[in-house]
């Protein structure tokens, strides 16, 4: 396989992953706004630094790095410009008649935004994104042991919240 064909491979595997990313984007970051302002970031440093990535690794795994590290660097220059976004406009669903299923999607996104960051950063790569053990200990940069710990403070945590 040529340069050509292997970047425009990498290009349609990261297409087919932008539901993931920003599904993770959204947990990580709380506003969906600039969840998606940070996987484009992401998805810029990915396409710019391609062949930084192992074709024996998972792109999954390499892409939420990409995606947590972007977070991590806006929220330096947040804290640099001393400025901070608009909070989500609380009047989205009026008018709405949510069923069920919306309300209890809603009050676990409720919940998950309450959890410490590492929690909420844990669950989302394991529980909501499916990736082992191993790559999101790899992906936060933690020992397997401490991101097994913050899944089960997260689960207990979410368990109290959503009174289960």
């Amino acid at each position: 396989m040529n340069t050509s064909e292997t970047s425009q491979n990498i290009h349609d595997e990261i297409v087919l992953l932008l539901p993931r990313l920003r599904r993770f984007a959204r947990n990580l970051v709380r506003n969906p706004h600039d969840a998606d302002d940070v996987v484009q970031v992401a998805v810029e440093r990915a396409l710019q630094r391609s062949a930084q990535w192992r074709r024996d690794a998972r792109l999954d795994s390499w892409m939420f790095k990409i995606v947590r590290n972007a977070w991590i660097d806006e929220v330096r220059a947040r804290g640099r410009r001393d400025k901070l976004f608009l909070a989500e406009e609380t009047g989205e669903n009026v008018g709405t008649e949510p069923i069920e299923s919306e309300i209890t999607n809603m009050s676990v996104q409720a919940a998950m935004q309450r959890l410490p960051e590492e929690q909420r950063t844990a669950i989302s790569l394991v529980l909501i994104e499916g990736l082992p053990y191993k790559e999101a200990a790899d992906v936060l940069e933690v020992p397997i042991g401490t991101l097994t710990s913050r899944l089960a403070r997260g689960r207990e945590a979410l368990q109290a919240l959503l009174g289960n």
